[in-house]
């Protein structure tokens, strides 16, 4: 697992894991400007839908096993926690 690419609220969530081959994460997949053939195929076999569109950011649910082994990967940037969404009372003045 490369820590350098996970920022903290995912490394600190896989530290929690109790099955590692459960989808459990909810994950924002950063990858370099352009992927190649290979690349494109790994993410499809993890299940990341449209990948061949030229985007550089995707979404995936992914196991502990699945978040190290793209960790692993050159052309990842990042991997980020998926937050949910919360709303933000406005306070009247």
């Amino acid at each position: 697992m490369n820590y350098q690419k996970l920022d903290t609220a995912l490394a600190m969530g896989l530290s929690n894991v109790e099955n590692p081959d459960t989808r459990s994460f909810v994950v924002f997949i950063h990858t370099q400007a352009s992927i190649d053939s290979p690349a494109i195929e790994f993410l499809e076999n993890m299940g990341v839908n449209q990948v061949n569109d030229g985007r550089e950011v995707f979404t995936a649910t992914l196991s502990p096993h699945q978040i190290s082994q793209l960790s692993e990967q050159p052309w990842i940037k990042y991997l980020k926690l998926s937050q949910k969404l919360r709303l933000v009372e406005s306070s009247s003045n």
